[in-house]
């Protein structure tokens, strides 16, 4: 059956006092709409609208895409006028019905929330709390057949008693919905046009109201207030080191691992506490990452090691590499197998041969340096002039004495060799020694300058 799916996301989100909309506000790295969108997609729907309201054109500007139709909500009349917006694009035979800032809801669970739509059924997703105060209330009879929705403030005192609450996320078929949203009334405490309302008009009419559970509660958490927020971010992360461990990964400390994008991961993994993965990660067998390590984008290759305080964004280790403590491997960094880059090296766009090394306090940038090539403590590549940028290429076996200047664009044969604190402005012709510095002098006898007496 055809499906469309409905993102209400129009709401203000007072309670965070902030200025950034409410669905904008991130979990693990990306606004909590974006989730929603992206396990949205996941069901591949025939489209996905998203209904939008205050900070309309920022939420449109940051996650617009082809395959996102934005509808806005002009006046924020409740959650039944908010569907409504959508309804004239509406055309598939199922209807879902989501929401913008309660990220963590679960493909699978929506699948078997869908398989229960039908012609003369819609779907419903409640939740069992130990304290559902807030939540709408689902009503049932004495053969516990689902009657109605009750919100929070409209409920008596012996409706407050029921804890199985309305999560909001509903289904239904499509060619029902646009009679329902159009028998509404906002005759309630609020004055807000509900959609829990057609629960009670479908069972009047003789629809079966199917009802479907989420295996963790956390998955129908919304977010109000920045507590929530945080309780929202701490589930996810969990559930990510969870995810981890399972595939081979030892986390040392699974409560101190954050995981703020994609991570593909193989066996025999170990990462230690406080360590950040952004963006894509692809961290193969047997990679080692230490504590306190921020990895965005990168390519971690087989038996790789990451050592303590390092960065990583857009760079790749190949097998048994490694970088650190408090080395930055910068965007089109590579290291070949076994190359090593120590303690406050910084590398940028700049590849690194088979077992070269650079011990530390470095810079290499717009470089190519050959395998098994040495670089010295203190050396950098003077690769900007300003206005451009330009290359060095060492070939293999090179040796750059430390506190050396590799003035681009150079080019130094293979094993050749650069004396301490030279600086190199010419190519270098491969087995050849290049001294670039001052000659020494001495002055006998000499003095230091004295502070003048007052």
């Amino acid at each position: 059956m055809s499906l469309d799916i409905v993102i209400l996301a129009a709401g203000q989100g007072t309670r965070m006092r902030s200025a950034l909309p409410k669905v904008l506000h991130p979990v693990a790295g990306q606004a909590m709409l974006a989730h929603v969108i992206e396990t949205a997609r996941s069901l591949k729907p025939n489209a996905i609208h998203v209904v939008i309201g205050h900070g309309a054109e920022r939420v449109r500007e940051q996650l617009a895409a082809t395959d996102l139709n934005f509808v806005v909500q002009a006046e924020q009349l409740g959650t039944g006028h908010a569907v409504a917006q959508a309804l004239p694009a509406l055309s598939a035979e199922r209807v879902l019905i989501l929401y913008g800032d309660v990220p963590l809801i679960e493909a699978q669970t929506l699948e078997r929330l869908l398989h229960k739509v039908g012609q003369q059924q819609l779907a419903l997703l409640t939740v069992e709390l130990a304290d559902p105060t807030g939540y709408g209330r689902i009503v049932r009879d004495g053969q516990g057949v689902v009657q109605a929705i009750v919100e929070h403030k409209d409920a008596s005192a012996e409706q407050k008693l029921i804890r199985e609450g309305n999560t909001g996320i509903l289904a239904v078929p499509g060619e029902r919905l646009g009679d329902w949203l159009g028998r509404l009334s906002n005759s309630n405490a609020q004055g807000e046009y509900y959609l829990t309302d057609v629960i009670a008009m479908a069972v009047a009419d003789g629809l079966v109201v199917a009802t479907e559970h989420p295996a963790d509660a956390m998955e129908v958490q919304g977010a109000n207030d920045r507590i929530q927020l945080a309780e929202l971010e701490r589930h996810y992360q969990q559930r990510a080191a969870r995810r981890l461990m399972a595939q081979g990964v030892t986390l040392r400390d699974p409560a101190r691992f954050d995981l703020r994008g994609t991570a593909s991961v193989g066996r025999d993994v170990l990462i230690d506490v406080n360590v950040i993965l952004e963006g894509t990660v692809v961290i193969e067998d047997e990679v080692q990452i230490g504590p306190n390590c921020v990895i965005k984008d990168s390519t971690l290759r087989r038996g790789a090691i990451v050592k303590a305080n390092s960065h990583l964004e857009g760079a790749e280790l190949g097998e048994g590499a490694d970088c650190g403590p408090f080395a930055r491997l910068r965007p089109g960094a590579v290291l070949a197998a076994r190359a090593h880059v120590g303690n406050f090296v910084e590398v940028k766009n700049a590849q690194l041969g088979e077992g070269a090394k650079a011990g530390h306090l470095a810079y290499l940038g717009d470089a190519e340096i050959g395998a098994r090539s040495n670089i010295g403590a203190g050396t950098i590549t003077c690769n900007y002039d300003g206005a451009n940028k330009s290359r060095t290429v060492l070939g293999e076996d090179v040796f750059i004495g430390s506190n050396s200047s590799l003035v681009a664009p150079v080019n130094l044969g293979d094993g050749a060799t650069t004396g301490a604190g030279s600086v190199i402005t010419a190519d270098v012709p491969a087995d050849t020694l290049a001294l670039g510095r001052a000659r020494q002098a001495l002055v006998p006898g000499w003095r230091r300058p004295q502070k003048a007496r007052k």
